[in-house]
């Protein structure tokens, strides 16, 4: 056991995100299809990734169909007449989209000293992506921030098994034809060198349907591998004065929402010590929903910036290291096998690279690791597994 780089895993386990059940990968052939034939597993597995292959040809997107530019223009949302369709709301989520990467971005070079690399991209059909991300930094092993405009279809069962609650994403559509869809979002994800300090991942995203359903969705959180609850409580209290000023259900709702979306089943525990998180909201004024979304974004740098401010120079030692290393592999698990994000992009065909961003640089996994008791690790691991009310 070890630090592994994450793309020497990446292969396998997006396979397995791709469609590959937990009985195909633990056995060596599939269950006999129409003709009675049993196919090898790896017959199987390449069978679903030809088949994730034809469905981004049928969506008009794939992994290779962007196009990358030397500058971002102006916007990414392109003229749309269609009935129903809020062009407005597309554009003014966009350009929030871009007002927060540019100050996110601003305080993390700040506070890093290092500078971001941009990627620039568009597609032939509409929308395209910026992406920005930190790399071997004084502080951060590896910061990330990406805004999306996606264009595209999907089927229907496809399109609601990325929902929450069950919203009727087809409206309007007849029994198995595809839905066009457009979406925006901004997402980052934040790991520091040192292990007392948290990383922290954020996504805020609008949807709509050519069809005329529209949805919000998004959420913050902190993912720490030593706990200092002063920090955890300053984070969730943030987000919690922000979500009062909206709506006082918010915070009890969204908190209980991240616990349970972040849970890695099968360990039992959580990827993190939550946040808030919502989806599919549209019970309301848009407008109100989209300036909840506003606000919240412009929370997340005075929610963590200042945690990590306050231990990028705190001492540690090598057996620390490992196990934030260790706490990086729950990070992947969760990320590549329960994500919806991440499973939304790789079957739509987004830009792997984006999507991916969210991975640490390495990361490790020791075979049947337990703390010792009593221990720190001891300690936040409760936490994982029991979650607590942080905010006042």
């Amino acid at each position: 056991p070890g630090s592994t780089t994450i793309a020497s895993l990446l292969l396998m386990l997006s396979f397995a995100v791709l469609g590959a059940s937990t009985a195909l990968l633990a056995g060596a052939s599939a269950p006999a299809g129409a003709n009675g034939v049993v196919r090898p597993r790896a017959a199987v597995l390449l069978a679903e990734a030809a088949a994730t292959t034809d469905e981004q040809k049928a969506s008009g997107i794939s992994w290779d169909s962007h196009q990358y530019v030397d500058q971002a223009p102006e916007s990414l949302i392109r003229d749309d007449d269609l009935q129903g369709a809020n062009q407005d709301m597309r554009r003014r989520f966009e350009e929030n989209c871009r007002r927060a990467q540019n100050a996110i971005c601003k305080a993390v070079s700040e506070l890093d000293g290092a500078e971001f690399r941009e990627d620039v991209w568009t597609r032939p059909g509409g929308g395209g992506g910026i992406s920005r991300v930190l790399c071997n930094g004084n502080v951060f092993e590896k910061a990330g921030c990406s805004l999306s405009v996606v264009y595209g279809s999907m089927p229907q069962d496809a399109l609601q098994s990325a929902t929450s609650r069950g919203a009727d994403r087809a409206k309007g559509y007849a029994p198995g034809e595809r839905v066009p869809f457009f979406a925006c979002g901004l997402s980052s994800v934040m790991h520091p060198r040192n292990p007392m300090a948290p990383t922290m991942h954020f996504n805020y995203r609008y949807f709509e349907t050519d069809g005329g359903v529209w949805w919000f969705g998004g959420g913050s959180d902190i993912t720490p591998a030593y706990l200092f609850e002063e920090d955890i409580a300053h984070f969730h209290q943030t987000y919690k004065d922000v979500c009062d000023t909206h709506d006082p259900e918010y915070y009890a709702r969204f908190k209980k929402w991240a616990d349970e979306y972040f849970t890695i089943k099968h360990r039992g525990e959580t990827r993190g010590l939550g946040g808030i998180f919502f989806d599919d909201q549209n019970d309301r004024d848009p407008e109100a929903i989209f300036a909840f979304s506003k606000e919240c974004l412009d929370s997340v740098v005075p929610a963590y910036l200042p945690l990590v401010a306050k231990h990028k120079d705190d001492s540690f030692t090598q057996q620390q290291k490992e196990w934030q290393l260790m706490r990086r592999g729950r990070y992947v698990e969760f990320n590549l096998v329960y994500d919806r994000g991440t499973v939304f992009g790789l079957k739509t065909g987004g830009r792997i690279e984006s999507i991916l961003m969210s991975l640490p640089e390495t990361a490790r996994w020791e075979y049947s690791h337990e703390p010792a008791a009593g221990s720190p690790e001891a300690e936040i691991m409760d936490a994982f597994k029991t979650p607590r009310e942080w905010a006042k």
